[in-house]
């Protein structure tokens, strides 16, 4: 494998202006590592480059002078030890094609989208694979965990994953997005890893209706248990560890996105629980609730796999086929009971 520079000199170019993707480079920037932003029109360039902050996804939040923006492919990868696409998921792929001609086996890529293509059912560390040179693919890395931007661009405490097929590979990334209020660790579970933080999306909407519903922490509690063993019941089926679903990734992100309302997957279970249409919902946000599309291709995967997923077929049921969200939980309460891990091999 190529050598990769590591450490605060590392230059870090981000593709994608959403809210994660400009939190993570106020934080790398911060610490006076190198980012710069890369902007798909040049119009939003300029504007961002003017404001010095991200006014319409993270307002309030200036960028420091070690950040900066451009509508350049070439501008934006030059010299960059780290090209980490922080877009959503059913973009990543156009992404990918849009700036891969200026990548090199000399880059470490990470994917920082927590989701499915919706389309394929591919993880997104596949979609990289299937767009990126056998030499670039080595290099492929993912991040996730409990990341709720606005916290951790306040500084509040957060840790997160970093996954790839090799550890010292993921121990580069860490080395250079590691901070004393940004804890990173390491994992080798790719499949996992990015399951985990894909599949959660889906049980934070039903958190969010059992919440809208006054459901009461019971069945909050419940609800997030199962949904649990669901997502490691699909991930043991498609490769992953099981223990990797009791970690950050996975159990870590769960705790965060359900019990949140800076989540906006579970703030779209709660608003269709009070009767709004998934349509007005979607509408008025500004940023993606990767739940609604990971809802589809997460069954199209386990259809794939032979594994049963009675949550996301209900969240479904609600999402696209018009079933009231009280009938979901009355028709999930009244399925024929099961031993607690069924379909999940514990090793």
């Amino acid at each position: 494998m190529s050598a990769v520079a590591s450490g605060p000199e590392t230059k870090v170019a981000i593709i994608g202006t959403t809210t994660w993707g400009t939190t993570l480079g106020i934080v790398l920037a911060r610490r006076d590592v190198p980012v710069t932003l890369w902007a798909r029109t040049a119009g939003e360039a300029e504007t961002l480059a003017r404001d010095r902050q991200n006014v319409l996804r993270l307002p309030d939040y200036d960028f420091p002078p070690a950040m900066r923006v451009t509508a350049s492919a070439e501008e934006a990868l030059a010299g960059a030890g780290i090209v980490l696409f922080a877009v959503p998921s059913r973009s990543l792929r156009e992404n990918v094609r849009a700036v891969r001609e200026r990548l090199d086996d000399s880059m470490l890529i990470v994917s920082a989208t927590k989701g499915l293509e919706r389309d394929t059912s591919k993880r997104m560390s596949q979609v990289l694979a299937e767009e990126l040179t056998e030499g670039m693919r080595r290099n492929i890395c993912v991040l996730s965990g409990p990341n709720l931007a606005r916290e951790i661009v306040d500084g509040h405490p957060a840790s997160t994953v970093v996954a790839a097929a090799d550890e010292p590979t993921a121990a580069r990334v860490v080395e250079v997005v590691m901070s004393p209020l940004f804890r990173a660790y390491t994992n080798t579970d790719v499949i996992g890893v990015e399951l985990g933080g894909a599949l959660k999306n889906v049980v934070a909407i039903g958190a969010g209706m059992s919440d809208g519903l006054g459901f009461g922490d019971n069945a909050k509690a419940a609800f997030i248990n199962r949904g649990l063993v669901e997502i490691t019941r699909l991930g043991v089926a498609a490769g992953a560890r099981p223990l990797t679903f009791a970690g950050l990734a996975c159990l870590g992100d769960l705790i965060a996105t359900c019990s949140s309302r800076l989540s906006r997957n579970y703030y779209v279970g709660e608003q269709l629980a009070k009767g709004r249409p998934l349509k007005a919902i979607l509408g008025n946000m500004r940023n993606v609730a990767e739940g609604v599309d990971t809802t589809v291709a997460a069954l199209r995967m386990a259809a794939d796999l032979g594994v049963e997923m009675p949550i996301t077929t209900y969240t479904h049921k609600v999402l696209f086929e018009g079933m009231e969200p009280e009938q979901a939980v009355t028709e999930l309460m009244a399925r024929s009971p099961k031993p607690e891990w069924d379909g999940v091999t514990t090793g």
